[in-house]
């Protein structure tokens, strides 16, 4: 009954090993493919006085002024988090957007963004109450 039990675990840690080595393999055939680069529009949403919004809409419109560059972005849109933070991943370019940032009970803003290359474009909202009239 030992040698029954011992040749069983001898087997089962041959087999796992045999795994371990196995798992480079699996991925070797496997294209690997190169990140795009992207520029980030990224920003927090607060409401008076100063606390985080969540759950207010943001959409993201880029004005296409841009050096006669054709490109493929469209109108994004998005709800900021518990943190009232957003986040719009964009293609590298020199584009301006305008960033419109709606919530219900409060009054609507935007703001215009330019994002040249490869970086993060931060902008933060501070939304009022509507008046209750």
């Amino acid at each position: 009954m030992k040698r029954t039990k011992r040749k069983t675990r001898k087997i089962g840690i041959s087999l796992i090993f045999l795994l371990i080595a196995a798992i480079p393999l699996a991925g070797a055939g496997k294209k690997k493919t190169v990140a795009e680069a992207y520029s980030i529009v990224a920003g927090t949403v607060f409401r008076e006085p100063g606390f985080a919004l969540p759950g207010a809409e943001v959409t993201l419109i880029p004005n296409f002024q841009a050096d006669g560059v054709s490109l493929k972005v469209k109108k994004l849109s998005t709800v900021s988090d518990t943190r009232g933070e957003f986040v719009f991943r964009v293609p590298v370019a020199n584009v301006q957007y305008t960033v419109k940032v709606a919530a219900k009970g409060y009054r609507g803003e935007e703001k215009t963004v330019n994002v040249q290359g490869e970086e993060r474009a931060d902008v933060t909202f501070q939304l009022h109450e509507e008046s209750k009239q």
